[in-house]
């Protein structure tokens, strides 16, 4: 039974079973075909081999606690890096050149082009380390080459992995020998300005000798000293100034004596003189010990005296010389040789004290500049010490960097070890007969599936009571099976059996 119009309806999962069973076959045939076809694909497209090869990343075999790198790039990056520097133009086109790449194109193709194409197939992955190594940065790195002959792939995947490993030599050394003479010239200006501060340390300390914080202790020191020696030699001064005047004194009584006893009037006698010698003894002894040369010779003219007033008696009186053909007395004499000694005593002392005070006057100026020139001192030597400082850590750093530089040129830094040379490739890579017959088969199943809705939206049949209740809006009271009489049936009049409903 067949109409103009089915009104659509929702079908179940029954509809889709039965239209299965009915399209089956259109379904398996187109997915045979597209099957077929895939793999037929493979023998038209043209193929591709890829040849591999794995790069490890080796760590120093010196650790970073003894010799530090100065290349502490991140190996991510810096093999981002070398992979745009390596498959420039100016790394892959002498590759063309040597492998004699594209020879057929090269003339009417630009080298661009041709540059572009040979960098496609060029494919470098990280190689991440594995969770449970708990290893940081970069494990490694493959590189792939994929084109049409497997000798060609495999060649361009050497070249290319040895230009990788001498990149990351030439990279590492370059730039270890750059920080090297980068701080051995920062090294230079630091070792000059270190030398001026030096200069002007030493040239303030040579201008303000005795004058620096270091000898404020000192200055103090030898201006109490010098305070004790100006109080000894003013007391020695007092005492020197005592003695001249007393000798002085005696002095003017001796000559006294001695005139008058030339001009004839009535002069001391000699017994006379002996208390005054006496009395000037006991007024030494009272300062000086019996040792002293004073109390000694005093002692020389008390016996003297002594001795010449016993002879004057002796002689009754007898006249003397007269006193202009005589000498003066020895004991004027040695009287006037002590005054001369006092006074040079007094000039001595005097001079010292002089020298005391000037030399107090030095000390003081020295105590009373002590605070400005201390604060133009902290400031040199502030200055010295930070030009010192830097001094020493650019030299700590040049040396680590020459060590690190001579650990990159016994490549005993980071390197690229290749784990895995590049491989033949013994079959294509591209087109996968798998993949694409697998590909072609889902696409003539797709394709069936897609038909088969198709026609069965186009179908008018009626093939079911809800396709009439659905067509004709009224229930169906009965359903009459279609019956099919097969030869055997009719020869031997056996009862009819229902095979569908229509």
């Amino acid at each position: 039974m067949t109409t103009e119009m089915i009104p659509q309806r929702e079908l179940t999962a029954e509809d889709y079973i039965t239209i299965l069973r009915r399209k089956w076959p259109l379904i398996a045939i187109l997915a045979v075909i597209g099957g077929v076809l895939g793999i037929g694909a493979t023998q038209i497209l043209p193929k591709r081999y890829t040849s591999q090869t794995v790069v490890l990343v080796e760590q120093p075999t010196v650790p970073g606690d003894y010799v530090k790198p100065v290349v502490n790039a991140d190996t991510n990056q810096r093999l981002a890096t070398m992979q745009q520097q390596i498959l420039s133009r100016s790394r892959l086109e002498p590759i063309i050149h040597k492998l004699s790449l594209y020879a057929s194109e090269i003339e009417r193709l630009p080298m661009d082009d041709l540059v572009s194409r040979l960098r496609e197939t060029i494919e470098v992955t990280p190689v991440q380390p594995m969770a449970r190594t708990n290893a940081a940065g970069l494990a490694g790195f493959s590189i792939s080459v994929a084109f049409g002959e497997p000798s060609v792939a495999q060649q361009i995947c050497s070249t290319v992995t040895s230009m990788f490993l001498e990149e990351n030599l030439r990279v590492r050394q370059r730039q270890a020998e750059q920080t090297t003479d980068f701080l051995t010239n920062q090294l230079k200006t630091a070792k000059a300005k270190l030398d001026e501060q030096d200069a002007k340390l030493a040239a303030f300390q040579r201008a303000h000798l005795g004058s620096l914080p270091d000898d404020q202790s000192t200055n103090l020191n030898f201006l109490g000293g010098l305070a004790s020696q100006l109080d000894a030699a003013t007391q020695a001064m007092s005492r020197a100034q005592q003695d001249k005047a007393f000798a002085e004194s005696s002095l003017s009584q001796q000559r006294a004596a001695w005139q008058a006893a030339l001009e004839g009037r009535n002069p001391e006698t000699r017994e006379q003189q002996i208390p005054a010698l006496e009395a000037q003894l006991t007024a030494l002894k009272s300062k000086y010990t019996d040792d002293h040369p004073d109390v000694v010779r005093l002692k020389s003219d008390i016996a003297a005296a002594k001795r010449t007033a016993e002879a004057s008696e002796e002689k009754n009186g007898a006249a003397e010389a007269p006193a202009t053909a005589e000498a003066e007395p020895a004991q004027i004499q040695s009287l006037r040789a002590q005054i001369r000694q006092y006074d040079q005593v007094i000039q001595e002392r005097t001079n010292q004290q002089e020298e005391i005070h000037r030399r107090i006057r030095l000390y003081q100026a020295r105590i009373e500049a002590s605070p400005t020139i201390e604060q133009e001192y902290k400031a040199l030597t502030r200055d010295y010490q930070s030009a010192l400082e830097f001094y020493n850590t650019l030299l700590k750093q040049r040396d680590l960097a020459a060590m690190a530089t001579d650990l990159e040129r016994q490549k005993q830094s980071e390197q690229f070890r290749v784990l895995d040379p590049a491989s033949y490739p013994d079959r294509p890579s591209f087109p996968d007969r798998t993949k694409f017959g697998l590909g072609g088969l889902a696409g003539g199943l797709a394709l069936g599936v897609g038909l088969t809705l198709l026609l069965e939206m186009r179908d008018t049949s009626v093939r079911s009571d809800r396709d009439i209740e659905s067509l004709l809006h009224l229930p169906v009271l009965a359903v009459v099976p279609t019956l099919k009489v097969t030869s055997s049936q009719a020869k031997t009049n056996q009862p009819l059996v229902p095979v569908a409903r229509t």
